[in-house]
């Protein structure tokens, strides 16, 4: 594999990261990828804190291992501060391993209500990390490379990781495609992919993949920010999905039903107006009326000012 050989410099010896999770027994997290560990491992003669994600050996044919090739495409070419780096990885025998920087903080998910969380994230650190990764994927779609784009598939509060700084970092591209940019309609047809309810419903209708379906996912993950709920529920047995919620809110005007009571406490008027609106227009059915997700990196920006210029902050 001629991706495999160009990546030769970030390969690292299975016994390095056994011994560096202490034989795969530091267990933090799993997905549909396989574990992740931590790991102390020594990387330019430096001991660094890492994140081991480890595909199962009755995965390595298939989707499994299109995702372990693709995220070391990416990751090994692509760099901003909010993107997750890669440090690297082992592909020894039945070992596929990707080895990332490590996320002291974990995920977003973990925080999105005020309640359950020993780290209550305030009103103003909800809208920077929003900033932050709007800002990488703002990157993945304009800037990785000339007349390229990648698309997520996969944006969810899940894959938005928060490091020592709560700074936020745009995670999991195994399931990202890559498109050309340098054209007015740039689109793929591909199956469909991504998680239930942060999925565009026109890519999940048409199979016709842009970078509006990340926009529209991101859309849902403003949503969760801003009321302090997770993008689905279980109530009394029944799921009951975030992003309609919140339309139907929002087109009503009474959106303030659904904002954690807590968190609503905290908001400056002017900015929690400027949010819940590119929130809502991230969630139009037509894609032309999305706005780009440099836009989205615009408006959230001005809602940050306004709540710092607030007698909230």
């Amino acid at each position: 594999m001629s991706l495999i050989r160009e990546s030769q410099h970030l390969h690292v010896p299975f016994r390095d990261i056994k011994f560096a999770t202490k034989n795969f027994t530091t267990l933090i997290g799993s997905g549909g990828f396989g574990n992740v560990y931590k790991g102390e491992l020594s990387l330019s003669g430096k001991l660094t804190s890492v994140a081991v994600k480890r595909l199962p050996i009755n995965n390595h044919s298939g989707q499994g291992l299109k995702e372990f090739l693709t995220e070391i495409q990416l990751l090994s070419r692509y760099k901003h501060p909010n993107l997750v780096s890669l440090l690297g990885y082992c592909d020894e025998d039945d070992e596929k391993i990707l080895i990332y920087e490590y996320a002291s903080y974990g995920s977003l998910d973990r925080y999105l209500t005020m309640s359950n969380t020993t780290f209550p994230l305030t009103w103003k650190q909800r809208i920077n990390i929003c900033i932050e990764a709007a800002r990488g994927l703002d990157y993945l779609h304009n800037h990785v490379a000339e007349n390229h784009r990648v698309i997520h598939r996969d944006i969810k509060s899940a894959n938005i990781l928060l490091d020592h700084n709560w700074k936020a970092m745009i995670s999991d591209l195994g399931l990202s495609k890559i498109g050309r940019a340098n054209e007015n309609e740039s689109y793929l047809i591909t199956n469909v992919a991504g998680t239930h309810g942060y999925c565009d419903p026109v890519y999940r209708k048409t199979g016709i993949l842009t970078k509006e379906s990340d926009v529209y996912s991101f859309g849902v993950v403003l949503f969760e920010v801003l009321c302090g709920r997770p993008c689905f529920m279980n109530v009394d047995g029944e799921e009951r999905f975030l992003p309609k919620l919140a339309q139907t809110c929002y087109e009503r005007g009474n959106l303030n039903d659904i904002i954690d009571h807590d968190l609503k406490k905290q908001m400056a008027s002017d900015s929690l107006n400027m949010v819940s609106k590119i929130a809502y227009q991230c969630l139009q059915n037509d894609r032309k009326q999305r706005p780009s997700i440099g836009l989205v990196v615009e408006k959230l920006e001005k809602a940050l000012d306004l709540q710092v210029s607030s007698s909230f902050d």
